[in-house]
């Protein structure tokens, strides 16, 4: 597993033991707030003056919109990232302990220090190839954005998100899932991600299949000569055109043939219907370290389709 340095996507801490133990009586996030401790809570309000609030059990915590997150103070990040993180996890460092006015103990937040902890620490520290974890935070017609750390945001472009084109992300994946991503590139401190080339090359996808199968698909195109069905996220085999059929349709297709040296796949489509099953969890064959290079394309095939990271 890549080295996270001890910094992860928001949610992954909320439910472990360390954090419940932290979280059980004040005296246990004394404990947290003298060694320094990362911690989650669910935030439940973001007030008028964007001061988010957490209900930690044991107290009330508020993180005031100064320490909300990177860039909030300087206008570089809008309020939307704070009023967004309502009901969800959110990481934090303890600042103090004070008093209301009711003269209850509230535990005073931080999620700016965190982020920019793990900024420093290690995304600051990610090449283009580093293979890391990752959350889905939400989707756009162009994209995926994922939290690679502490709530920051970084992007998985739609087609860079598997070989087999889709329509849109959510067709590959869902609000609050954890998967992994290949750094692509680091411009000015942008960080742009991959999915595809952890899904296996063209000669590991198609050796699941055997000629003379009928196995299931989905209709990811249809053009005027021929069908496109994909058969996992990094392999579409060519099916004839069929009248009455619709991109995103599931399939059964029977394996006419597969030909490594043009990396065709050619399918006839048994049957085709409209079915609204959930995105397939992603069969990584690649999880963790650091890649230079990946070569999708079988090496009997003169069409080179590669990644030089």
């Amino acid at each position: 597993m890549f080295n996270t340095n001890g910094f992860h996507p928001e949610g992954s801490l909320i439910d472990t033991s360390e954090n419940k133990y932290f979280l059980r009586n004040q005296q246990n996030l004394t404990e947290a707030f003298l060694q320094g401790r990362i911690l989650e809570g669910r935030a439940s309000v973001c007030t008028a003056a964007h001061d988010l609030i957490l209900d930690l059990g044991c107290m009330k915590g508020i993180i005031p919109r100064s320490e909300g997150a990177i860039g909030i103070t300087e206008g570089s990040v809008r309020d939307i990232a704070l009023i967004s993180r309502v009901n969800k996890p959110v990481c934090f460092r303890i600042l103090s302990f004070e008093k209301d006015a009711s003269g209850a103990s509230v535990a005073i937040l931080s999620r700016r220090v965190v982020q920019e902890e793990c900024l420093l620490n290690y995304i600051n520290t990610l090449t283009p190839g580093d293979v890391i974890p990752a959350r889905v935070t939400h989707m756009e017609q162009f994209g995926c954005f994922v939290d690679i750390g502490c709530g920051i945001i970084s992007l998985i472009p739609i087609d860079l998100i598997s070989i087999s084109r889709i329509a849109h992300p959510s067709d590959r994946f869902y609000v609050g899932q954890s998967i992994f991503a290949v750094i692509k590139s680091v411009e000015q401190g942008r960080i742009t991600l991959s999915h595809k080339e952890l899904l296996g090359t063209w000669a590991e996808n198609a050796g699941e299949f055997s000629v003379g199968e009928t196995v299931g698909g989905i209709i990811r195109s249809v053009e005027n000569y021929g069908v496109f069905i994909e058969l996992t996220p990094n392999l579409a085999g060519l099916a004839e055109l069929r009248s009455s059929i619709k991109i995103g349709q599931h399939t059964g297709v029977y394996i006419k043939s597969i030909i490594p040296e043009k990396m065709k796949i050619k399918l006839i489509i048994v049957d085709c219907f409209d079915a609204d099953y959930p995105p397939t969890p992603p069969c990584y064959r690649i999880t963790a370290g650091h890649m230079d290079h990946w070569l999708y394309s079988p090496s009997c095939c003169p069409k080179i389709v590669e990644t030089v990271f």
